[in-house]
């Protein structure tokens, strides 16, 4: 599971606008943010980078929940 949605909500982006970053379609980007698909570690650091957070912040620890 990861936390792409709620970091972006905090951060007032859009999806659309994360897709455009990572030159992704919306629907791939979307899949992410629903975890319906969950981003390879590359694209998952990326997406840290783009938001500006360490990637730990986009990781749900499943014994957290």
């Amino acid at each position: 599971m990861n936390r792409i949605k709620e970091v972006l909500n905090e951060r007032g982006s859009k999806q659309t606008w994360l897709a455009e970053k990572l030159g992704k379609s919306f629907n791939i980007v979307n899949d992410y943010c629903n975890n319906k698909r969950q981003p390879r570690l590359e694209v998952l650091f990326e997406i840290a980078r783009i938001l500006d957070v360490n990637v730990k912040e986009l990781i749900v620890d499943e014994e957290e929940k």
